[in-house]
């Protein structure tokens, strides 16, 4: 489920700081910041999204992801791939290797990178 604006970066906030109330969460935002009523009608619709769970400690609700920021950032990437690159790797790699302007000796570090990558993980298996 793809998320607004408003709340990734409250979602960012919040995988940075682990778990907290809302004004830990206003906190983290620069100036000027949001609405404390705009943060917790935020957390509200996360939550019923399925990306945010509280603990309920008196009338203070302490929130923390229930997704982490490695699984939201892997299922916007595929979803990436999916929709602007008919799930073709080498064609959203070459792309933005265009895009950033990648020099040879980078595009060779990010092929290393890769190539080790994957040899560890298939050692682990």
């Amino acid at each position: 489920m793809q998320l607004t604006k408003a709340e990734e970066q409250v979602m960012q906030i919040l995988w940075d700081l682990g778990e907290g109330v809302v004004k830990d969460i206003r906190a983290g935002f620069d100036d000027p910041k949001p609405a404390r009523n705009t943060i917790a009608t935020v957390l509200k619709v996360l939550e019923k999204k399925g990306y945010v769970g509280h603990k309920a400690y008196a009338n203070v609700f302490l929130y923390y992801p229930v997704i982490t920021k490695n699984e939201y950032s892997k299922h916007q990437l595929f979803g990436l791939l999916e929709d602007y690159f008919n799930n073709s790797f080498p064609a959203m790699t070459s792309f933005f290797a265009r895009e950033k302007k990648l020099s040879i000796k980078e595009l060779d570090k990010i092929l290393e990178d890769a190539r080790r990558e994957l040899k560890e993980k298939n050692s682990e298996n």
